[in-house]
């Protein structure tokens, strides 16, 4: 019972202890500082060494202004404890004080301590770093690496040049610490790439490039092969990474996978030229049966998107043979899957795609791999407008991997499925959820739905034009593009100038490139861009008109004016990075 009394005695005062702290808090953050000082003072008394505390005194005091009861605290426990951080605190309270001079006595006297100890600079140097005392921070770093070579502050140094606006020397020093101590690399590349995004230092990425280079040249360790790999991704130029990456091969041939992994990124931004190039390298390099395997999937799929019909049949008997070259096992899963979609989605033969996918389903798959083949089947089963079976599979998905990115996936193709059957109450619900998923593909798709559906049955209660619509993207979904193309220009002529003429507009306009009529399809975009110039879909038909002056028509003046129409116009548009990209690149810009 005793041990018990003094258990349950230690509790309520740590809880009464832990109170007070936060009421301390409470009214610091409220600047309530007279109260605070109160506070802190009567916690400082049950822990004097509290350096927290204390420091929490000051400030409220130095926010009130009473410097010199500041300067009086500081003094003592200063005299008490001889901190040397604290000549810092007491040069800084001269310094509001605007007493320079004597400010700059306690920094010189702080910075002579490193001298009797180095050891010293953590605590100083820290203090003058929290100040923004720069040149102070730097200064010690420096006096304790002349004075214990032993000791490594490159890493700090480098932070307080960018902090400085010193770029290149900023460079340099992060190099160099890069370099000597190489697990501190991605460190140091997520420090480098938040000056990389920034608008306000464009020059930056030409001074990094020309500084990696540079010890590329004189250096030959694959280190800087690395850098420059990851310094090109960065600035998506994935040929110029592959080259790099290429470079690491010759001289490391286990490397092989950050090769394909960059494959797979270039494919997964659109750059399917650049990606079939690495991919064909590939190809003709490894004898690794999975990366070939992933090679062909990619090359595979590739090819599918851009195929006219009529080599629809050389590119079955393909999908066959790697099929049975590889085997059927869960390795060659994702060619099982590609082979199942090619036969329901191009070939229109959705029983063949079942057949293959139920075959799958009998081998030993993990919950992952179980997923994507459910997945596909339940694709396939939307295909042929079994609703109802395809959301019994999504929903399993869903269940199995609840707070995924498979089951958010699952998740919005449910939506989806409920919004093709007309099931819009229903659909509505869903994407508001998946609006906030934390997958942006998914949110924009999620978010772009829902104000479909909002919109439109604000303007129309009866929702009529909408299940039109609704029927037109299921048939885009069933790869049905010229029956897809008739049912919303059918939309268009019933409801000109209605809420839905501008998502059908953009609808038609997506259709025809899918048919490979890119005049046809410039001329709906314009078409929004002429009347619809206040609407949500204005970006999308500058961006898109613009990709196909630029990719297809190669008119790079039409495609520049209208990139800038979105970096003038259009700051919040998801397409703007890469429109600002694109434009540069257009431009001339020497520095991508």
């Amino acid at each position: 019972m005793r041990k018990i009394f003094l258990l349950l005695s230690l509790f309520v005062s740590l809880f009464a202890f832990a109170q007070n702290e936060q009421l301390a808090l409470n009214y610091f953050d409220k600047g309530e500082f007279e109260k605070a000082i109160i506070s802190f003072d009567e916690l400082l008394k049950n822990q004097q060494g509290n350096s927290f505390y204390f420091q929490k005194i000051i400030e409220s005091y130095q926010q009130l202004q009473q410097y010199d009861q500041a300067e009086k605290r500081l003094q003592e426990r200063y005299e008490k404890y001889k901190q040397p951080s604290l000549l810092v605190e007491i040069g800084y309270n001269y310094q509001l004080k605007k007493e320079a001079g004597k400010a700059k006595k306690y920094y010189d006297q702080a910075v002579d301590k490193i001298n009797e100890n180095p050891s010293n600079v953590y605590s100083i140097a820290n203090i003058f770093e929290k100040k923004v005392l720069l040149d102070y921070a730097l200064e010690s770093y420096k006096l304790a690496i002349k004075l214990e070579p032993k000791f490594k502050f490159n890493y700090q140094m480098a932070v307080i040049y960018g902090q400085q606006g010193k770029m290149d020397l900023m460079i340099d020093t992060f190099l160099e610490e890069a370099y000597t101590n190489q697990n501190n690399t991605i460190m140091i590349q997520n420090q480098l790439s938040r000056f990389m995004t920034e608008e306000a230092e464009e020059t930056f990425n030409t001074a990094l490039r020309k500084a990696l280079l540079l010890r590329a040249q004189k250096n030959q360790d694959i280190f800087w092969n690395q850098f420059l790999s990851w310094f090109f991704v960065q600035q998506k130029d994935y040929s110029k990474a592959f080259i790099q990456e290429k470079a690491i091969y010759r001289r490391d041939p286990e490397s092989f996978s950050n090769i394909v992994n960059l494959a797979e990124l270039v494919m997964e931004e659109n750059e399917e030229e650049t990606a079939r190039e690495i991919f064909a390298f590939v190809l003709e390099n490894t004898q690794d049966l999975d990366l070939q395997i992933r090679a062909h999937y990619f090359l595979m799929e590739a090819r599918i998107k851009r195929a006219p019909e009529k080599e629809y049949p050389a590119i079955k008997s393909e999908l066959d043979l790697l099929v049975k070259k590889y085997g059927i096992s869960p390795y060659t899963l994702s060619l099982q899957i590609l082979q199942a979609h090619f036969a329901t989605f191009n070939l229109k033969n959705p029983e063949e795609g079942k057949a293959i996918l139920k075959r799958t389903l009998e081998l030993p798959l993990n919950k992952y791999q179980t997923a994507d083949a459910k997945m596909e089947l339940a694709d396939i089963l939307l295909y042929e407008e079994k609703f109802n079976q395809a959301l019994i599979y999504y929903s399993q998905i869903e269940e199995d991997l609840k707070n995924d990115a498979v089951g958010h996936e699952a998740s919005l193709k449910a939506a989806k499925t409920s919004y093709f059957k007309t099931d819009f109450e229903w659909a509505l619900k869903q994407f508001k959820e998946l609006k906030a998923a934390s997958t942006q593909l998914i949110a924009n798709d999620a978010l772009e739905l829902f104000l479909l559906i909002n919109d439109n049955t604000v303007a129309d209660s009866t929702q009529v034009g909408l299940k039109k619509f609704a029927r037109g993207d299921y048939l885009l979904y069933q790869n049905k593009n010229k029956e897809a193309l008739e049912q919303f220009q059918s939309i268009l002529k019933e409801y000109k100038g209605q809420e839905i003429e501008d998502e059908t507009l953009l609808r038609i306009g997506e259709t025809y490139e899918k048919l490979g009529d890119f005049n046809s399809a410039l001329t709906q975009y314009q078409a929004i861009i002429d009347n619809h110039k206040d609407g949500i879909y204005i970006d999308e038909a500058l961006y898109f008109s613009a990709e196909i002056y630029n990719k297809k028509l190669k008119d790079t003046d039409k495609a520049k004016a209208l990139y800038e129409q979105i970096l003038f116009n259009h700051e919040d548009s998801i397409y703007f990075v890469e429109a600002r990209k694109k434009f540069r690149q257009l431009r001339g810009d020497t520095n991508l």
